[in-house]
This record gives C-alpha cells, structure tokens and sequence, in this order.
C-alpha cells in the first residue's frame, strides 16, 4: 500500500464508491470537489456528510483519508449552456447527446486535480467516469481518460496515473462493489447521504436514495439498485 491519491470527489454515488475503492488500496487519500454553477449544487452539501459517514464506520479508512480540497469553477457554468448548468428541460440534443452533458467538464477537472496533486504529492487520480452508464458523454470513455493520463503526466513531468475504478461497470456493478468494499454500512450511507439527481431534488427518499426519480440519473441509480437488490 504506497500509492498516494486524489479523488474527484462530488458527493455522489459514483464518486463515494471509488473514493471507497482509493482508501481499501493506497496509504493516504485526499479528496477534491468542483463548485461549477451546477443545477444540482445540494452535491456539494452532501460531501462533507458522506466524508464524516466514512469516518465514523471505517476507522481504518478515516487513518488514510486526508485533506478535502474545493475549487471555484464557476467560470465553466458561465460559459456552459446546459441542462445541469440552467433551468432548462432534460433532452436529447441533435448530435445524439441529452443537455446534460457539459462540454469540457471532465477535462478541466483533472486538469485542476493533477494540479493540486502536483502540489500536493499524490501520483494517482481516480475519477468515476464510465462508459457503460455515462450516456454517451465523450469525456468518460476509456480513451479519453488514458490520453488525459499522458498530456498531464507529459505537462508536469511526473508520473501520474487515473484510475477509472467504474469504466465497464453498470450502476447494479456499482452497488455490488460498494457492498464488496464497505458491506452494509458503506450500501446504507450511498443511500442515505450521497445525491445523484440532476434536478438537485431530495425531498423524496426512494429505496436507492434521495432524488427527482424521473430524471436520467435517477433513472440510472433506480435501475442499477433494483438489479443489485435482485440478484443480491
């Protein structure tokens, strides 16, 4: 266990599951989370709550969890025209793409981690982008983020590796290795304390958790958690 890392960290399920996933496997983890104008900024309220979750019932994990870092990107909401960035209504675009996808996002977020993890001393990234269930959006396929890995290790003249922990996992995979890497109490605090819903809505608490449950990522989260509940 040497490896030091930064996790892209918004508070949501994904991102709580590989933040699981940095703390079973490397000596030290910090955290990093991106203020951007989004819709659903209740994400951001969230982070601290799952952080002192995790704490509190993984002892071991709490030793390893270091600092957690926030950065003003709000200049990417300003420039973005989207359905997570505005009010407008959730659909598919002409290029096949709903509007919720945010040009650029995924991008500058590991460009600003690497940074911070330059600075910092940590060598690994770890990101929850996947290709399975990412509804298509460019920046979280596997080519991306390995191309990503190489300009930014080639730009700061150092090491780094992303990790993509979710990549070819579907949302019943990810409940499934939230409950392999925490069991119960890692399931029950993704459930309870991590939001997912575009629309930032939690005044409804369904069996997968809090959220809208019409919009494309409480779709995801439902479907995901209905399988894994099956079959588990």
């Amino acid at each position: 266990m040497h490896d030091q890392a930064l996790v892209l960290f918004s508070g949501g399920q994904d991102s709580t599951t590989c933040l699981a996933w940095a703390l079973q496997r490397c000596a030290r983890v910090e955290t990093i989370g991106f203020a951007y104008g989004q819709r659903h900024a209740v994400e951001m309220a969230c982070r601290p709550q799952v952080l002192g979750g995790l704490r509190r019932a993984f002892p071991d994990w709490a030793a390893r969890l270091g600092d957690d870092h926030v950065l003003d990107l709000s200049l990417l909401g300003q420039i973005s025209d989207t359905a997570l960035t505005s009010g407008r209504a959730i659909e598919l675009q002409a290029n096949g793409l709903p509007n919720t996808f945010v040009p650029g996002r995924n991008l500058l977020f590991l460009g600003f981690a690497a940074t911070v993890a330059y600075r910092r001393g940590l060598s690994v990234l770890v990101g929850g982008m996947c290709e399975t269930d990412s509804s298509g959006y460019p920046d979280c396929r596997d080519n991306t983020l390995k191309a990503m890995q190489v300009a930014l290790s080639l730009g700061l003249d150092t090491r780094l590796v992303v990790e993509t922990p979710l990549m070819w996992l579907d949302k019943a995979d990810t409940w499934r290795l939230a409950a392999q890497l925490g069991g119960p109490p890692l399931v029950e605090l993704i459930r309870e304390h991590t939001h997912t819903c575009y629309r930032g809505e939690r005044g409804q608490r369904h069996p997968w958790g809090y959220g809208c449950g019409q919009c494309p990522a409480c779709a995801l989260r439902q479907r995901g958690w209905e399988a894994y509940a099956a079959a588990d």
